[in-house]
């Protein structure tokens, strides 16, 4: 069991101050290491029926709110039913990530149906993660310059935290643009293809990020999901010819809100603060964020195990039904005052502040 940290400066009542990233830089905390480990045994095997049920009943509800959002002549109403959709399409297209983590053999279909259902009719089939994601867990490059899903917000201009949102509200356009004419266009011509992949086909928020290219199994699901994106786009685009822009301009709209609510997430699933040096996996830990209960709105903006982040970053492959309990285990055994606990925060607004304060200080 980790013993308190020593109380700093800034903490109140004879609290023990969290623990900081700083700190565990050079040197894992090898105890809470060990509990993790320990601790969840006889956790991490993932449920189909969980999984499938979870994405069945929020696609549905998804597809339905947009359909209702279109149907209906109150503005009111559409609204209600178009925020209710984009929430329930975020928590849908959250399963990219799980996608990414499980064994190809625990869920038969799942990967698949996904695609089927969610990934292509929203322009995000799993590829765009898949061999992606993976680096941002790999030991010697998270929080570097090779990290496909890491910058150091927190250290950078004050206009770039709103700007990095608002980019999100563009990216229904960006995918059409991208399904519709760049993968066409890249078919004909490989430098295209080679600009598009590298540029283009990752779900990820470094500039300097460039994808290498895919290979085996990931390499077959490519073809064929880009062909799926393809054949969407331009059916979405066709559609207008017969029944106007209205309905695709308002799904484009509620799938924006989903862009940006899961773009407000990733600024609050890490703090931030690494300047690209290589971290030990309790610095990692440290650097990333959990928002566990009682707090019931994290599990709305961080749906699908991610309100767990710094957990997950400890047990990448734990499946999102498991760690609610490992999460209560390990608060449990190690207690109050432990590394463990320093990555445990409030919510979404203290989070914000805390990296907005940051950038006003450069």
């Amino acid at each position: 069991m980790n013993a308190p940290l020593a109380p700093s400066a800034d903490a109140s009542d004879g609290a023990p101050a969290k623990a900081t990233r700083a700190q565990f830089q050079s040197e894992d905390d090898k105890d809470m290491l060990r509990a993790a480990r320990d601790l969840t045994k006889d956790l991490g095997q993932a449920k189909p029926g969980i999984y499938w049920a979870d994405m069945l009943i929020s696609t549905g509800i998804g597809y339905g709110g947009i359909a209702a959002a279109i149907l209906t002549s109150s503005v009111p109403l559409a609204v209600v039913f178009g925020l209710i959709a984009s929430l329930a399409l975020y928590r849908s297209l959250m399963f990219i990530h799980e996608l990414t983590h499980i064994h190809r053999d625990a869920l038969p279909g799942f990967r698949t149906g996904w695609n089927l259902m969610v990934g292509i009719p929203l322009l995000t089939p799993s590829f765009m993660y898949e061999g992606v994601h993976t680096i941002h867990h790999t030991r010697t490059r998270y929080g570097t310059i090779e990290d496909p899903e890491y910058l150091p917000l927190a250290l950078m201009k004050p206009w770039s935290l709103p700007a990095f949102v608002l980019v999100a509200l563009l990216a229904p356009i960006a995918l059409i643009i991208r399904a519709a004419i760049l993968v066409p266009l890249g078919a004909v011509f490989p430098p295209v293809r080679e600009f598009v992949w590298q540029r283009f086909s990752s779900l990820s928020i470094n500039p300097d990020f460039r994808r290498k290219p895919a290979k085996g199994e990931l390499a077959k699901r490519v073809r064929w999901q880009e062909a799926g994106v393809f054949l969407w786009a331009i059916t979405l685009l066709a559609s207008t010819q017969v029944l106007g822009w209205r309905p695709l301009l308002i799904a484009l709209a509620i799938l924006s809100l989903t862009a940006t609510l899961n773009q407000l997430r990733t600024l609050v699933a890490h703090l931030w603060e690494n300047e690209g040096e290589p971290m030990t996996v309790t610095a990692q830990f440290l650097d990333s964020v959990n928002v566990p209960p009682p707090g019931p709105l994290a599990e709305i903006w961080a749906p699908v195990g991610l309100r767990y982040h710094a957990l997950h970053h400890l047990m990448p492959s734990m499946p999102y039904h498991d760690l609610p309990e490992a999460h209560r285990r390990l608060a449990s055994e190690l207690g109050y005052g432990s590394t463990y606990e320093g990555a445990n925060h409030a919510g979404m607004l203290p989070l914000v502040g805390r990296i907005a304060r940051s950038t006003m200080m450069r």
